[in-house]
Formats: C-alpha cells, sequence, structure tokens
C-alpha cells in the first residue's frame, strides 16, 4: 500500500473519560501516547493522517489532522472520516489503528497494509476477538459502515457486515506477541500495564 493506495488512519476520536483526560496526551516512555502508533507508520513507512473529534486536545503533530463531526461520538465515526478523507485524496484503503494502541510495530503495519484483499476488508482477530481498531478498509466500503452507523451498530458489528478476512493470531505472532501488539489503554489501570510493559521492553533492548 503506496501514498496513492492508502493510508494509515490513526483514530483519536474518544473523550477519553475513563483514562482522565485526553487520551492522545497521555504520557507513555516520554511521548505522548498517540506518538507511538504514529512512529510505527513511520517505522513501517506509511503515510498518516490523525482523525479526532474538534474538542480532542493533541500534542503538536508532524501530520495532517482530520476533524471528525462532534456528533456521534462512535469508533464509526472516525473510521467513515478517515475513508471519507481517503475518497477525497484519490486513496484506495485506510488502514485503521487505535491512538491508544501503543505497542504496534513498523513492520506489522507495513505487512497488512500489503495484504489487502481488493474487495474485502482485512481486520485482525485476537483470543477470538475482532479488532476492528487494526485493520484495512477498502474507500468503496464508506457507504456500508454509514449505514451501520446509521442504524446504531456497534463497531465489531458494523465490521462483521464487510464479511472481513481474518488476520488470525499465527499470523500475527510473525511480529510479536498479539496480545501485545493489540494491547489498548482504555484507563489508568492499562496505562500502568502499558508502562511496565514499555520499561521491560526498554531494559531488554539495553540488555
Amino acid at each position: 500500500m503506496g501514498p496513492s493506495d492508502g493510508i494509515v488512519a490513526v483514530l483519536a476520536g474518544g473523550r477519553g473519560h475513563r483514562l482522565g483526560g485526553s487520551k492522545p496526551l497521555a504520557e507513555l516512555g516520554g511521548r505522548p501516547l498517540i506518538c507511538h502508533a504514529l512512529a510505527a507508520a513511520r517505522d513501517g513507512a506509511l503515510p498518516a493522517v490523525v482523525v479526532a473529534k474538534p474538542d480532542v486536545a493533541l500534542p503538536r503533530l508532524e501530520c495532517e489532522v482530520v476533524v471528525e463531526p462532534e456528533l456521534p461520538v462512535h469508533p464509526l465515526c472516525g473510521l467513515v472520516a478517515a475513508l471519507q478523507f481517503a475518497q477525497l485524496r484519490g486513496h484506495g484503503a485506510v488502514l485503521a489503528v487505535a491512538c491508544d494502541m501503543p505497542f504496534l510495530t513498523g513492520p506489522l503495519l507495513s505487512w497488512l497494509a500489503s495484504c489487502g484483499h481488493e474487495r474485502r476488508a482485512v481486520v485482525a482477530r485476537v483470543e477470538g476477538r475482532l479488532q476492528p481498531l487494526l485493520g484495512r478498509y477498502l474507500a468503496s466500503q464508506r457507504a456500508a459502515l454509514e449505514g451501520a452507523l446509521e442504524d446504531g451498530c456497534a463497531l465489531g458489528e458494523a465490521v462483521k457486515r464487510l464479511d472481513p478476512a481474518i488476520v488470525t493470531e499465527m499470523k500475527l505472532a510473525r511480529f510479536g506477541d498479539p496480545r501485545r501488539l493489540c494491547f489498548n489503554v482504555n484507563d489508568a489501570h492499562d496505562l500502568r500495564v502499558a508502562r511496565e510493559l514499555a520499561r521491560a521492553q526498554s531494559s531488554a533492548t539495553r540488555a
């Protein structure tokens, strides 16, 4: 997936209520949380944008910010906005990731971006659960997701409607522990766990 074919969209539309503040700004390893996902995109040589609500506080970024509608507050809203942006810029696909997934890697994103089917979304599944915010979506699927948003579907149900190709844990394991790769920072406990994992990784790297 080159610049003319698709783009990484780091979705940052959540309010961060469970975390107690702006999720993108939460500190992890000396950097704002959102910068980890953006660094993975950069390491994978993939162009990236951030998609966020108008009132979400963001750090200074070196990429374009796409402002999604204020309402509804729903992860599908950000994904639809990302696909709309892709269509306007002539991109055929969006690799959607969450801003609170700090352990994504460049090789994983690069591989996922290039393994897409021409007519199907591609979504990871870990421990039997779909991971909609580690998936590649076609710009042509925007209308279907807009319909799911209007129907009030949850994100997972909306993605199931697309009949996506599944990236199994076996495939993800080529790039690391699948559970770690898909780890989300949703609340203060998750942030503490992420900091412990990051420290352990840093210590292992130094060793």
